[in-house]
Parts: C-alpha cells; sequence; structure tokens
C-alpha cells in the first residue's frame, strides 16, 4: 500500500504555481524529474486548451511537460513517479483512472496504472473539481493504460 499525506503536500498548490511577480502573468511550475521523455512529450501535445471555465496560461518552465489554466491556476504535470496500489479514491473518469487525494488547499489527482503518470491539481477555488478531469483524457490516453485499475 502507497500513501501520501496530505500534510507532506500541504500548500502544494502555493510551491507549485506562485505567479511571477512583476508584469509576467505566467505561471512558475516545477516539472517533475525526468519529466523530459517522449512519453510526457506525447502528453504534452495534447494538453486542452480549455478546462471547465479556465483558459490556458503561459507557464514560466519551457517545457511541454508542465501546464497551467485559469486563475487561481490549475496545474497539469507529467513524470510523476506511479503510484502503487492504494486504499486512497480511485475514480475512473471516461476509461481514465485517477487516484484522488484531498489537500488543504485543493484536490490532487494522479493517474493510475499509466508510467509516467500525470498529476493534475485543482485549487479549492473550482467547484466540484473531478468534474474537470474529462479535459485530461486525451493527454493521459498518450500514455498506455498497464495492469493496475480502480476496482
Amino acid at each position: 500500500m502507497v500513501s501520501r499525506t496530505s500534510g507532506a503536500r500541504l500548500g502544494i498548490l502555493l510551491l507549485v504555481a506562485l505567479p511571477l511577480v512583476a508584469c509576467s502573468s505566467a505561471v512558475k511550475v516545477a516539472p517533475f524529474d525526468g519529466a523530459e521523455t517522449p512519453e510526457c512529450h506525447a502528453v504534452g501535445a495534447h494538453w486542452p486548451t480549455r478546462v471547465g471555465p479556465a483558459e490556458w496560461r503561459e507557464t514560466a518552465v519551457d517545457s511541454v511537460t508542465v501546464a497551467a489554466w485559469g486563475d487561481p491556476a490549475i496545474i497539469a504535470r507529467c513524470g510523476a513517479v506511479p503510484p502503487g496500489p492504494t486504499e486512497q479514491l480511485c475514480l475512473d473518469s471516461a476509461g481514465v483512472d485517477w487516484i484522488v487525494e484531498e489537500l488543504d488547499d485543493g484536490t490532487s489527482f494522479t493517474t493510475y496504472g499509466r508510467s509516467p503518470a500525470i498529476e493534475v491539481l485543482v485549487p479549492d477555488a473550482y467547484d466540484t473539481p473531478a468534474l474537470l478531469l474529462p479535459a485530461f483524457g486525451p493527454a493521459a490516453e498518450t500514455v498506455e493504460q498497464g495492469p493496475n485499475r480502480c476496482s
């Protein structure tokens, strides 16, 4: 069983998605180590242009492996370590399985059964964050589904 605690990720949305100071409206996003892979570049070619009410935002990182939408920013990053078996909530959204983790300042969704994994961070400002997941389906589906699935 793999367990991730909200305490360890306290403020992750703030650390990952702090807007740059000054005139820039770009979102500062830290890519995962090792995200520069062919799989993550394929994911990046399929990021949605819109996520629910949130429009695409420029990021301060020159990498297609990360993306942002809206204000406050919804963040997506490819290259996460795939989660192993877990007792956390796992849901199927249009054929893509996601592990759900409630954070103090939002919700984290991580693809399950795909390597590399994609992480989507949705701030509390967005109601019903799980309803935003279908926008990420085409990107997630570029990574082959392995044997682990939500049951």
